[in-house]
């Protein structure tokens, strides 16, 4: 598969850049992580779907990714939140990873590489605001430790924004004891009651920046390729971890900054601080995950994402037209008419059409990452499979026909794949609803069927059940059944 071609919009630079990775093959990419107090909403599965899409590509290319992703375990919301639910910080994070690991399976976002925690880099975390103490880019303060933005001249790159803009900006409120307003905790000394670990400083904490460039660098080197995330955390956390990386190592943190656009409602960011989101598990009450993450990626990863149920309505119908038409092409595999075959002026479009598919699918990706273009392509695909499965009826499939039908399977899985959409495998909430209710229906009949006093016939369905491994029980609240 050619690597070539493949463009990305870097933060940076402010522009579309042609993807050239330090070692190729291999792509280390980061991104950042949940802060692990609750169970995630929609603003942030956008960009786990995101860059779980991005990482696909680029393994699809050939590239061999490293994807390290992590959680932030230590955090003054954590602490809060702790605190109301009457748990110690890093027993609610550990409840909220597990609850983590729950929502992203259930939308097809595979595991990263790495997932480190930052309660387990702590010795690595002091060290490197020790590192930068000996550079004299930190000073600490009564047990706080700051950098000095000052003293990194380039400080401001990725958010365009200026030292002086940023002091022009500062509350009144804005700390005395630091020497610029925009200098950043690196270290907090520890309060009572809070979770601390011991440093040169003294018992304390890690500031929030200070955790990504240690643990980025720690899994992937003093540079490396991708550094993704939301638009939000462009100034003031990746900002901060460029200083914070490239003054200790001397050397550009990552090639390419990704981030991905806002989910809004009412054209205002979804937030947990706003108090407009909407947890992922309320929205899984309503549609099938796979249908939310065909609604994230219909639109641009980069541009805002309005949330509204139509939305999603359209994106159940969306998913439904690539389900029928994959329905469709197994049915027109099994065609046997008997002597009269599908003809050839209809073969030769299909396979003419098929063969610039995969290409139009390369462009739409390789224009950074234009996930709304590559759905358009799957939906042309889906539309020539209906078209083909129409013209078969009643017709014979040959034997060489049918194989080349399995390849067009094959590529048309793959590239729903690609965008983690599965093709031909039932939700698993959706399936146990419809298992579930396929058995009610039969309860019910063979309740008919015992009132009309045919018991031959409800003794066939109770038996029949059983052979399935459903044992029904009559009770007088009515029939259950459990599995055996």
């Amino acid at each position: 598969m050619s690597k070539a071609g493949l463009k990305v919009y870097n933060t940076l630079t402010g522009q579309k850049e042609v993807f050239s990775p330090l070692h190729p093959p291999v792509v280390k990419m980061y991104t950042c992580g949940p802060t692990t107090y609750n169970y995630i909403h929609l603003g942030n599965a956008r960009p786990l779907v995101v860059f779980d899409t991005i990482r696909r590509y680029l393994e699809y290319l050939g590239f061999e990714v490293t994807f390290v992703q992590n959680f932030t375990d230590v955090d003054d919301k954590i602490i809060k939140r702790a605190k109301e639910e009457q748990a110690t910080a890093l027993e609610l994070a550990e409840k909220y990873i597990r609850e983590y690991y729950v929502d992203a399976d259930a939308l097809n976002v595979r595991r990263a590489t790495i997932h480190p925690r930052v309660s387990q880099n702590m010795q690595d975390i002091i060290d490197f605001v020790a590192g930068l103490e000996k550079k004299g880019y930190a000073y600490e303060v009564d047990g706080d430790v700051y950098f000095a933005v000052s003293k990194f001249k380039e400080y401001g790159k990725l958010s365009k924004r200026s030292l002086e803009d940023m002091q022009a900006g500062a509350r009144i409120d804005v700390d005395e004891r630091k020497n610029h307003p925009g200098d950043f905790a690196l270290w907090k000394k520890a309060k009572p009651g809070e979770p601390s670990w011991e440093s040169p400083w003294g018992a304390g904490r890690p500031g929030w920046h200070i955790e990504c460039s240690t643990m980025s660098t720690k899994f992937l080197g003093k540079s490396f390729d991708i550094h993704a995330g939301g638009l939000d955390l462009i100034f003031p956390h990746h900002e901060n971890e460029i200083a914070q990386s490239e003054t200790l190592h001397d050397a550009p943190m990552a090639k390419y900054w990704l981030h991905n656009g806002f989910i809004t409602i009412n054209q205002e960011k979804m937030s947990k601080s706003l108090g407009n989101f909407f947890l992922l598990r309320e929205i899984t009450e309503k549609y099938a995950p796979q249908v939310i993450r065909f609604y994230l990626l219909s639109t641009h990863y980069r541009g805002p994402l309005d949330f509204d149920d139509e939305k999603l309505e359209v994106a159940g119908k969306g998913l439904e037209r690539l389900e029928t038409a994959y329905s469709l092409l197994q049915e027109t595999k099994e065609q046997d008419g008997g002597g009269e075959s599908v003809s050839i002026e209809v073969w030769a479009k299909f396979t003419e059409e098929f063969s610039a598919f995969e290409e139009r699918f390369r462009e739409a990706m390789n224009d950074d990452f234009n996930t709304a273009l590559a759905l358009a392509v799957l939906f042309d695909l889906a539309r020539a499979l209906n078209s083909l499965h129409q013209a078969s009826l009643g017709k014979s499939i040959s034997a060489k026909q049918k194989s080349f039908l399995n390849e067009v399977e094959e590529k048309y899985v793959q590239l729903a794949g690609i965008l983690g959409l599965e093709l031909g495998k039932k939700d698993t909430k959706e399936e146990i609803g419809l298992v579930t209710g396929l058995l009610e229906i039969l309860i019910k009949v063979r309740q008919e069927a015992r009132a009309r006093k045919e018991y031959q016939m409800a003794d066939l369905i109770r038996d029949e059940l059983k052979e399935q491994g459903i044992v029904l029980e009559d009770t007088p609240q009515g029939v259950r059944w459990k599995h055996l």
